[in-house]
């Protein structure tokens, strides 16, 4: 009966693993402070694929806003979401704690702070192209969401829930509440519904068998958490292993892991069982929260299903490009009938897309300028099978005439342009023309090795580099 009991509930904690991928069901903007926890509380939340992150604005609370504005920035950078708006409220001054100020979330430079607050612009703007309703939620002080709602009140209806790490739910301490106990006492006070998450006492998250499992992980996301525990000055901070803001995605996704004290619209959640919600942490920095395939449970990893050409380039195409790009490149090959080098390109450039916007699939219109006529038109198969934009859907358009292997991808009327770089373009374009050249289109081994070539292309060329993308207005 007991393991009866476990499995419903299981079963109950992962139910939306049955969902469509192309829907999302948490549409949500955060509001930082740039503490360590938060850094890897948005890295989780950016590893899930059931979690769509519309902006993230930075306030003052451990950090000043503009260093806080740099380290996020950087963070997303180093993610290749560029796309991801970020604001900056500065309102509330930050305190500088040495250890949020002295570790780096990725490259700063070049980054320029805008001069003046823009984080009512930027979550008006996404409210306005986003229709579902968003959860806020606040990793430092309640000032922006308070802040937001009296300046443009008529979103309030927008926003379905504040949820909020602070540990308390009549927060007379804590410092995500002393940053600005006004600004919180007041959301209290309001309508939305307010769910606190916070550690019991004494509450140790890391384990270091626990940091060791994430390092195990090959995704991005859980490299960069699990690097965060590696240098020797932050094995003395004990506050790094206690999990404070980063249980707010383990709370998003599985609440029924967390005991919930409820005030009217308000409720209180701490976490269970440590051994529960570590397991359950794993599943969100591998990207296993949502079920992405449709017919499939997921794409066989043993090197023997693939033919023998494949297979001595398996690996080392996942290690370097992840498991989106081989999965993309698997069925786009499959649907183009031969393993070919310009659905290739289609295949890096449409996730080079996704990842720029942070998106799932069906999410964004695509303009293909690759024409109708092989073989530059095969990067419209690439395209389609990464992005989802399919004629199907009515989602992609080719343009034919001044034809060139380039896209436009647009989201929330946002628009990017992807260029192969003339590089790239001149170098695959001459080795098709001298083999064609040489033995001809109907003979088999021209195919054989355009084959060749398309498995060293995968292999050897980085989406981020052999690129050109520009966002215009």
């Amino acid at each position: 009966m007991k393991k009866i009991i476990q499995l419903i509930i299981f079963l109950c904690l992962t139910g939306q693993l049955t969902g469509h991928p192309w829907k999302p069901s948490h549409y949500v903007v955060i509001d930082t402070d740039c503490g360590i926890d938060d850094m890897r509380a948005i890295s989780m939340l950016l590893a899930s694929p059931d979690v769509r992150i519309l902006a993230i604005t930075v306030s003052g609370g451990a950090l000043d806003p503009e260093t806080a504005y740099l380290k996020i920035r950087s963070l997303l950078d180093h993610y290749h979401h560029q796309g991801i708006p970020v604001g900056i409220n500065r309102a509330v001054n930050g305190v500088n704690l040495p250890l949020p100020s002295a570790y780096k979330w990725g490259d700063e430079s070049g980054i320029e702070v805008p001069e003046s607050d823009n984080f009512i612009e930027v979550i008006t703007y996404v409210l306005d192209h986003e229709s579902t309703n968003i959860s806020f939620i606040s990793l430092g002080s309640l000032n922006t969401i308070y802040d937001f709602l009296g300046s443009a009140p008529e979103y309030e209806s927008r926003i379905s829930r504040i949820i909020w790490s602070n540990g308390s739910l009549n927060p007379t301490e804590g410092f995500n509440y002393e940053i600005d106990t006004e600004s919180a006492n007041e959301i209290i006070k309001g309508e939305i519904s307010l769910n606190v998450v916070g550690p019991p006492s004494n509450y140790q998250l890391y384990s270091r068998d626990f940091i060791d499992r994430i390092s195990e992980i090959k995704t991005r996301y859980a490299q960069v958490i699990s690097s965060s525990f590696n240098k020797t000055d932050n094995e003395k901070h004990e506050f790094l292993r206690e999990g404070a803001d980063d249980l707010v995605p383990l709370f998003l996704h599985y609440p029924g892991l967390f005991l919930t004290d409820t005030l009217g619209a308000h409720s209180l959640s701490t976490p269970g069982q440590q051994h529960e919600i570590r397991i359950f942490l794993e599943i969100i920095l591998r990207g296993e929260t949502v079920n992405q395939n449709q017919v499939i449970k997921s794409f066989p990893v043993d090197t023997s299903f693939y033919m023998p050409d494949v297979q001595f380039f398996m690996n080392d195409i996942i290690d370097r490009h992840g498991l989106p790009e081989w999965n993309s490149g698997i069925l786009a090959n499959e649907l183009h009938r031969h393993l070919g080098v310009y659905s290739i390109i289609g295949v890096k450039m449409g996730i080079l897309a996704r990842e720029y916007f942070h998106i799932g699939v069906d999410e964004m219109s695509v303009v293909s300028f690759a024409g109708s006529t092989p073989p530059l038109s095969c990067m419209n198969d690439g395209l389609q099978v990464s992005t989802g934009a399919t004629s199907g859907h009515g989602l992609l358009k080719v343009i034919d005439g001044n034809c060139r292997p380039a896209a436009e991808f647009h989201y929330h009327e946002r628009k990017i342009i992807v260029t192969l770089n003339d590089e790239i373009s001149d170098l695959v374009a001459g080795e098709l023309k001298e083999i064609n050249f040489v033995y001809g289109l109907d003979t088999n081994i021209y195919w054989e090795l355009v084959r060749k070539k398309a498995i060293l292309y995968w292999k050897n060329l980085s989406r981020y580099n052999i690129f050109d993308l520009v966002e215009t207005e």
